[in-house]
């Protein structure tokens, strides 16, 4: 078997020198801004420019024109930066968060970071990217299903009692929706689901909210007039949750009506569409499920003016049919027929005078019969109980709006003192105070309360800040 051999090489030339071993060199260190300059050229020289196709997200445009974003496919990621100059040149292509698009420039290495990036020089457009293209599947499968027909939409309660929000506890959207709700009307209840609204599984949980509050039997939380799912704004990505389908179907079957009001105007969401109501952003949700007290208050009066003009005109209508009643010839005619009758009898009484007794007491008999047949069927008796009854209408509607007024002002000031009762301010101007830790939460036990944590108290006139000990 033949043995392995063994090559010698001399790098630097000359014979191989049979003396003893040479000590080692020392090895070269290099600065971290060496090695970062020498994998640039390294970069530059072997890859240098070059075109690559990805989708693009976290575009991020700054104040001066240029453009940074992250160009990606299913399994990695590479940063581009597309300055203003070149930006300005760029037609028929648009840079947004999800669009697949093929960029040409040199593959370099920022040396601040350390970071391979393409500066970018051209880009062309090749469709809406794979989320895009996602999300534009879901929304035509799930509107042949009819799930975001009109039909299947139900109105918004006009004076909910309480709501179920489903959301972030510690996003700014919860923030601006309940400012906006006890601002135009306080005293609606609110019941907060907390879930996460971005990241893996928070889809399952944005589904089952829905479904729990729907089911207060399920839930223990008790019902809720309506539901509100919200988030503050972001990229695609970032409200990707709220474009899976376990979310639309849950809204979908929710028992009470949801209002979808996630991410700012421009965006929209498959909850949006599967919504019974969109709106475009958490403050306007709050709007739309709320009354201006104001406004209401001004509705009641309007409608009292109105109650008490039909009342009036009401009795002035049957006033004047009780006028028109006297002048008709039914008042008139039974004075005239009396007086005739009188004259009959006075001619009667002449003709008895004259006649036998007997055929006198005859005659007397049938006039007598006569007088008795007129005065039961006299019609005086019959107008003085239509009088009777008109007058005792009359009092009845004029009572009628008056008592009612006066129980709707009763509960109107029962409901004011009630809500008077329940305003957190009503309690801090008696003298209560309210601690909150830097995150705005609610103090309940000063075993909550850690050394050296900062407190926020707050007075009915301000707000104190301290330390605690």
């Amino acid at each position: 078997m033949p043995k392995p051999t063994q090559l010698d090489f001399n790098l630097k030339g000359g014979p191989r020198e049979s003396a003893a071993p040479a000590r080692p060199p020392e090895p070269e260190v290099l600065s971290v801004s060496a090695l970062t300059r020498t994998i640039r050229s390294l970069i530059e020289l072997g890859v240098g420019d070059v075109w690559v196709e990805g989708e693009v997200s976290n575009l991020r445009r700054q104040a001066s024109g240029h453009m940074y974003f992250t160009l990606k496919d299913a399994s990695s990621q590479v940063a581009c930066v597309l300055f203003a100059g070149q930006a300005a040149q760029i037609r028929g292509a648009v840079v947004a968060d999800g669009a697949q698009l093929q960029i040409f420039g040199q593959a370099t290495v920022y040396e601040a970071r350390g970071n391979y990036q393409i500066i970018v020089r051209r880009v062309r457009e090749r469709g809406a990217g794979a989320l895009q293209a996602k999300f534009d599947e879901l929304k035509r499968r799930l509107a042949d299903e009819g799930l975001f027909s009109q039909d299947r939409k139900r109105p918004l309660p006009a004076f909910p009692r309480r709501i179920g929000v489903v959301t972030s506890p510690t996003g700014a959207a919860i923030r601006d929706f309940l400012n906006v709700l006890h601002r135009r009307q306080k005293g609606i209840g609110v019941v907060i689901f907390p879930v996460r609204v971005q990241g893996k599984g928070a889809a399952a949980e944005i589904a089952e909210a829905v479904a729990l509050l729907g089911d207060p039997a399920a839930s223990g939380i008790g019902p809720v007039d309506v539901i509100v799912l919200t988030r503050g704004g972001g990229s695609l990505e970032d409200l990707w949750e709220f474009n899976e389908e376990v979310v639309a179907r849950a809204i979908g079957s929710s028992a009470v009506p949801v209002v979808s009001a996630v991410g700012h105007e421009i965006d929209f969401t498959i909850a949006d569409f599967a919504a019974d109501v969109r709106a475009p952003t958490p403050s306007a949700a709050a709007e739309i499920l709320s009354a201006d007290a104001g406004e209401l208050l001004a509705r009641l009066a309007h409608l009292g003016s109105r109650l008490r003009r039909s009342a009036v005109s009401r009795f002035e209508v049957l006033r004047q049919r009780a006028d028109g009643f006297r002048r008709t010839v039914l008042f008139s005619e039974p004075p005239r027929r009396l007086r005739q009758c009188g004259q009959d009898l006075d001619r009667m009484s002449d003709d008895l005078g004259r006649g036998a007794s007997e055929p006198l007491r005859a005659r007397r008999l049938v006039v007598e019969r006569a007088s008795g047949v007129l005065s039961s069927h006299s019609p005086a008796k019959k107008i003085g109980e239509a009088l009777a009854f008109l007058e005792r209408s009359r009092s009845a509607m004029l009572r009628c709006p008056e008592n009612r007024l006066a129980v709707e002002r009763s509960l109107l000031e029962r409901n004011a003192a009630l809500l008077g009762a329940l305003n957190p301010s009503a309690a801090l101007a008696r003298g209560y105070t309210l601690t909150l830790d830097a995150d705005g939460r609610l103090i309940r036990a000063a075993a909550a309360v850690s050394p050296g944590q900062v407190l926020t108290t707050r007075f009915a006139d301000g707000t104190v800040r301290s330390v605690a000990g």
